[in-house]
């Protein structure tokens, strides 16, 4: 009798010590060969510098954009792509999309999301040390690498978020936001029909340029949040700790003079955010910023902790 009850102890207990959490099982998936493989593919030469409009850009929509349909994630309104045109003066094409993937929510009538700008600088007209091409490996590959990692991670867990994710791949960000204040624009006067209003948007987590070290402190991560959802605080804080990321963030409040990239729009219709950057450094804009820099071990950290902040907004009832 006692070796009939050892045996089945034994049979039951690798079950007991490796069953995992949905959260951890969509964490355990983010992983540095999936950084590593997005951002090379996305800052290589064959991409052009992935400028708004032009070829190598539509080349990496439709790289995003296949990577998002492999995962099982769904087309945005029925269209992984959301077409907009440009007046910029600095772009040579009209003609730009961004790429929009989500995951239903229990909830659907509310939304939080994540997003990128996927756009780059494009050729140089004439070349340096036989380089022409800006390859914007930070800037941003690395944030389009951990928003994928995120929208894996959701899948991964097999658990149906409590509220609709949507997951924003943005064009045109180097010419002016033009791709994150298309959709904000168009998310907030386009009111879908049955609705009387839209599914209401409760925070965004924007990701740029977050592959690179400040000072070699291959912990340093800098994190804005919006000054009245100090929660959002609590949780980076939280879940580095519980964790155990590599990662030490240095918070900075958000308000409206930290502009320049993809969460202006959300924050001017009141959206809260947080924004993950690892700061400026000498290959920002230059043709130097190649994938052979980039610390992919962090971008995967900072995707974990987006992954969690995530799973705490889609999840939690803190609204």
């Amino acid at each position: 009798m006692k070796n009939k009850i050892l045996s089945a102890f034994l049979f039951i207990l690798p079950v007991f010590v490796f069953s995992q959490s949905a959260e951890e099982k969509g964490l355990s998936t983010i992983i540095g060969y999936d950084a590593k493989r997005f951002i090379t593919i996305l800052a290589s030469d064959s991409l052009e510098g992935r400028k708004g409009g032009e070829p190598g850009g539509l080349k990496a929509a439709e790289y995003i954009r296949a990577e998002l349909k492999s995962m099982g994630v769904k087309p945005w309104k029925k269209d992984y792509f959301q077409p907009f045109t440009s007046t910029s003066l600095r772009a040579t094409s009209n003609e730009m999309r961004n790429v929009l993937g989500y995951i239903r929510g229990k909830n659907a009538y509310e939304v939080v999301m994540v997003g990128a700008h996927y756009d780059h600088l494009g050729i140089r007209k004439t070349p340096v040390d036989n380089d022409s091409i800006f390859n914007g490996a930070d800037d941003n590959a690395s944030g389009v690498a951990a928003v994928l990692q995120v929208a894996k991670a959701f899948m991964a867990s097999g658990q149906q978020p409590g509220r609709t994710i949507i997951f924003g791949f943005w064009d045109g960000e180097e010419m002016g936001l033009l791709g994150s204040y298309h959709f904000v624009d168009d998310y907030f006067k386009n009111i879908p029909v049955p609705l009387t209003a839209a599914p209401e948007i409760k925070a965004y987590i924007n990701c740029d340029m977050v592959g690179r070290n400040k000072d070699d402190n291959t912990k340093h991560v800098i994190a804005y949040y919006s000054p009245a959802k100090e929660i959002f605080r609590t949780w980076i804080n939280d879940d580095i700790e519980d964790y155990n990321l590599n990662l030490e963030p240095e918070f900075r409040s958000m308000d409206n003079q930290n502009g320049g990239s993809d969460h202006m729009p959300f924050m001017s219709e009141g959206v809260p955010i947080i924004f993950y950057h690892t700061d400026l450094h000498k290959d920002y804009h230059k043709l130097t910023d190649h994938a052979d820099k980039i610390n992919f071990g962090k971008v995967t950290e900072i995707a974990k902790a987006i992954f969690l902040n995530m799973w705490h907004m889609a999840n939690e009832d803190i609204w």
